[in-house]
């Protein structure tokens, strides 16, 4: 009995205990990804029921924000989930927030930014030639304080999930296990929470919507481990999903609520090409344009006779 109650306080969630085989402290860092992913969205939650009653609303009997609002709150919301992971790190982890990630190389967020932008205009632009994808001019109307403040939002969205994927798991991982088997574990952990946004898919276009996820996740990790910083990462992953849904107004990850967007960009049927109701995040030419990113990535790595990587 005691060696159990040994193993349950190592792999316990609520230490920064390490002394342990690294097999048991993969399985902890797993568990820790999962504690701290879900005690920030049910703050989270609870912090948006406070937000909407607050408003003279009563959820609990159905009544919401406007679409609009509603969609501000989720994405906004982000950065109130991000405040309770840097707590978890700060007093239970008992680390600093340059071992999180957050180093001084701020300037790596544009950078993170101009590489997502590309990806997604290269992949746009040639499943547009397949004629997949239409376009039909700018919408009129254009709510521009409102795209303004989703890209605040998207900041914050894209960061929670970096900085519990290349944050929270690649930096407790890298220094106790293999780069790669921290990198593989992270990339899983980034993949499972979008599984929920392929239902209802064909299966064709979930398995490359699953491909594309590993491929970016993989893009995304090593960028952090390039740069030694999460600040890139974050930066690509906001670029991608605020070009995505904001401005080209497409599917983000099986996300079709329809919000202000600049231009009228639309999928015709459902394919493996332009990815379905999913979006390109499922399309074989987002994956063939990611496959071809993460290749240059690595040989501008291998070029630079750098070992950053470490695998």
């Amino acid at each position: 009995m005691s060696k159990i109650w040994q193993l349950i306080k190592n792999i316990s969630p609520l230490n920064n205990r390490t002394g342990m085989p690294v097999i048991l402290y993969v399985i902890k860092v797993i568990i820790v990804f999962w504690f701290v992913k879900f005690t920030a969205e049910l703050i989270g939650e609870g912090f948006a029921m406070a937000f909407i009653f607050a408003c003279g609303k009563n959820p609990l009997n159905g009544e919401m924000l406007d679409n609009n609002a509603m969609v501000l709150l989720t994405y906004c919301g982000y950065g109130l989930l991000i405040g309770v992971v840097v707590l978890y790190w700060k007093f239970i982890q008992k680390k600093t927030l340059s071992e999180l990630g957050f180093t001084r190389r701020l300037g790596t967020y544009p950078v993170g930014v101009l590489i997502g932008a590309a990806l997604i205009a290269v992949s746009v632009t040639l499943i547009m030639l397949t004629g997949t994808i239409t376009y039909s001019g700018v919408f009129e109307n254009i709510d521009y304080v409102f795209i303004c403040l989703m890209f605040g939002g998207f900041i914050f969205q894209g960061a929670f999930e970096e900085v519990l994927c290349r944050g929270v798991v690649l930096q407790l991982l890298k220094d106790k296990a293999p780069v790669a088997v921290a990198v593989g574990v992270s990339t899983v952990l980034f993949v499972i929470p979008h599984i929920s946004g392929m239902k209802g898919a064909d299966l064709g276009i979930a398995i490359v919507a699953v491909v594309c996820l590993i491929l970016i996740s993989l893009i995304l990790s090593l960028l952090t481990l390039r740069f030694k910083s999460i600040y890139a990462a974050c930066g690509l992953h906001t670029a991608w999903n605020f070009v995505l849904y904001n401005i080209l107004g497409l599917n983000l990850s099986g996300n079709d609520t329809k919000t202000s967007a600049i231009f009228d960009m639309r999928t015709v049927d459902s394919n493996i090409i332009n990815g379905g109701d999913y979006g390109i995040e499922a399309s074989v030419v987002t994956a063939v344009v990611l496959a071809a990113a993460l290749v240059l990535t690595l040989a501008v790595k291998q070029k630079k006779g750098g070992t950053e990587y470490g695998v």
